[in-house]
């Protein structure tokens, strides 16, 4: 998840290397060093083609690297340096590259009878990988392990105790697995289609990373159980935030985003009706900024984001972006993305995809 520290120019251009700035464009360099922040995030380029792109929160594309298919989320290793992007459900590869070094990237495939689900996350050592992944046969959600010593080979699997998982993190000791089950059964047989709308079980499960166990389950109450739980993200204090995604009706204006600690039940932020239908009953990204207490929330459906007090849920702010798409935290808020390719208010030839992550030089710990 996107809580690295902000890195300052010089570190940029330590982490980077002769032979990286060797390999970039002029311009591309100059935008490097005089970068606050570099980010990461899947593309589709003008072309059609797609690709991961380093971009600084000036919105200036530092260099790209090619992807086999669309990805969707992104995870990042502060110890390691290392970056992967994962496959859009129901993809079936995940890309793991340096994107300081310019070494070979790992392209791993899920295993049989699995697709991932777009997201997964490294322990905080960075020596194990994470990915969310469907068991579709028998519609129960997944977490591959991946050994990230031994080139991200498949070294092992958890229950994530719900279907349809979606986004997951790790808390900062490495000792609980958090996974938003969205409770919505798929196949790839059947595409992106949902299959079970009228009896969906949206869930967060707070999993044990040692032995797979599970340690907590918060089920969404009856009247809630069309709310998806989609993304997660965990604040400075641990408490974790999770946004949702409506699958009822159009008119209705459930809540969509809501915290809990460990051993506490869920809360509901209570939103304005109106920042709700401005949110469009979805939201496709979250991201806390822990320096500045803050917790963002992007949807493209209305193009909308919005801000939050992190202490105490409080509507802070609602922005208009069009088509507003990946959130990530930058040195004053967030930096947003669009799918019109915007980001923080830079255009580019290209169009953004739905998540970003920040990334820094390896040895460098999140804050």
């Amino acid at each position: 998840m996107p809580r690295s520290a902000l890195i300052d120019r010089r570190a940029f251009m330590k982490a980077a290397g002769i032979t990286f700035l060797a390999a970039l464009r002029p311009s591309a360099v100059l935008a490097l060093e005089r970068a606050d922040a570099v980010y990461a995030s899947g593309i589709r380029a003008a072309d059609g083609s797609y690709a991961v792109a380093t971009v600084t929160e000036r919105g200036e594309i530092v260099d790209q690297v090619a992807l086999p298919a669309r990805a969707h989320g992104m995870a990042f290793s502060p110890v390691t340096g290392r970056t992967v992007a994962f496959a859009r459900r129901p993809g079936t590869y995940a890309m793991i590259f340096d994107p300081w070094t310019k070494s070979e990237a790992i392209v791993i495939a899920a295993r049989e009878g699995r697709h991932f689900y777009g997201h997964g996350t490294f322990s905080p050592d960075g020596r194990l990988l994470y990915a969310s992944e469907n068991d579709f046969e028998n519609n129960r959600g997944m977490i591959g392990i991946y050994d990230a010593r031994n080139r991200f080979a498949r070294i092992g699997e958890y229950e994530t105790f719900g279907i349809g998982p979606h986004d997951m993190t790790v808390s900062d000791d490495g000792r609980s697995l958090v996974v938003a089950n969205g409770g919505i059964e798929t196949n790839p047989d059947f595409g992106r289609t949902k299959l079970n709308l009228d009896h969906m079980e949206p869930s967060l499960a707070l999993i044990d990373a040692a032995t797979g166990s599970l340690i907590e389950k918060h089920t969404l109450p009856p009247q809630y159980a069309q709310v998806s739980t989609r993304h997660v993200d965990i604040d400075a204090t641990g408490r974790i935030w999770f946004a949702c995604q409506y699958e009822g009706p159009r008119n209705e204006l459930p809540p969509l985003v809501g915290h809990f600690s460990r051993g506490e039940d869920l809360t509901f932020v209570s939103l304005p009706d109106e920042t709700t239908r401005k949110l469009g009953n979805y939201v496709g990204a979250i991201a806390v900024n822990r320096a500045e207490n803050l917790v963002g929330v992007t949807s493209p459906v209305n193009g909308a984001a919005v801000t939050l007090d992190a202490r105490t849920g409080t509507l802070l702010k609602v922005e208009s972006i069009a088509d507003a798409a990946g959130i990530a935290p930058a040195k004053d808020g967030f930096a947003i993305s669009s799918y019109r390719g915007d980001f923080l208010g830079r255009h580019s030839d290209v169009a953004w995809d739905q998540h970003i992550v920040r990334i820094a030089e390896p040895g460098r710990q999140r804050s």
